[in-house]
């Protein structure tokens, strides 16, 4: 008699680079506040066919950061937008220089932004990801990291290196 095979499901651990591409990378912003850094990042979004209008995404972006800054104190920005039309879980990168306030006066310092494209119906994937990039705080080794890279290529691998499952250590 042959044996069942038991049904296992196992989610493999993601990687901050599963949510990117090399082109959606940007490791020197030209703006430098929070709605010019992230009209940009919009635009790199909608450029490479993650968003389906950026007007939309980008005012509703903004208006997210307007109503809870999302700067964390490792100095990580992460702003995020849910619109119909985006197909898949998606963020653009940049950096900036020299820091800047991120949000109302008194707000904190940002140099790294992490922009978050959320498709309409995606819950699970999205929390985890804001998760993993949260954690990214407790990481010193990868922030100085994306703040000294040179390219692209540099700060994905970096991305590469922080999976969900590490970020929990």
């Amino acid at each position: 008699m042959p044996l069942l095979e038991e049904r296992v499901s196992v989610t493999a651990p993601f990687s901050l680079a599963d949510y990117t591409s090399r082109e959606l990378i940007l490791p020197r912003l030209e703006e430098r506040d929070a709605p010019g850094i992230i009209g940009e990042l919009s635009q790199v979004l909608q450029r490479h066919g993650c968003l389906p209008d950026v007007l939309p995404f980008y005012q509703s972006a903004l208006n997210q950061e307007l109503d809870s800054s999302s700067a964390l104190e490792c100095g990580i920005a992460i702003p995020h937008a849910r619109i119909k039309g985006i197909t898949r879980l998606r963020f653009a990168f940049g950096r900036v220089e020299q820091p800047v306030i991120w949000g109302v006066k008194g707000s904190l310092s940002v140099q790294l932004v992490f922009l978050v494209a959320v498709p309409a119906s995606d819950g699970t994937a999205y929390l985890q990801l804001l998760a993993c990039l949260a954690r990214l705080g407790r990481r010193p080794d990868l922030i100085a990291g994306l703040r000294e890279a040179h390219s692209p290529e540099q700060i994905y691998t970096l991305l590469r290196r922080l999976n969900e499952t590490q970020s929990r250590e």
